[in-house]
């Protein structure tokens, strides 16, 4: 058995999904309907294997800096600083 979901959002964030949906050939039902499972697949996984992959990735060595340097360091990559 089918259930309406009525979700109310602004018109400029309706007329963008519309336009999305559209290119994409489908109903922005159908868009909305595909986005939402999206999400749902995206928050899927245990907590050992999000530790599993924690663990793997402590092995390696990552450059790691101060975090105010690191800030610093990415902010005179793009001109901010």
């Amino acid at each position: 058995m089918s259930k309406r979901l009525q979700v109310l959002l602004d018109e400029q964030e309706y007329v963008e999904f519309q336009g999305i949906a559209r290119k994409q050939r489908m109903t922005l039902a159908e868009w909305v309907r595909q986005a939402l499972r999206e999400a749902k697949s995206g928050q899927t996984g245990t907590m050992e294997a999000k530790l599993r992959v924690i663990a793997e990735a402590s092995k390696y060595r990552y450059p790691s800096a101060d975090i105010d340097v690191m800030l610093d360091e990415i902010d005179a990559g793009r001109g901010l600083d």
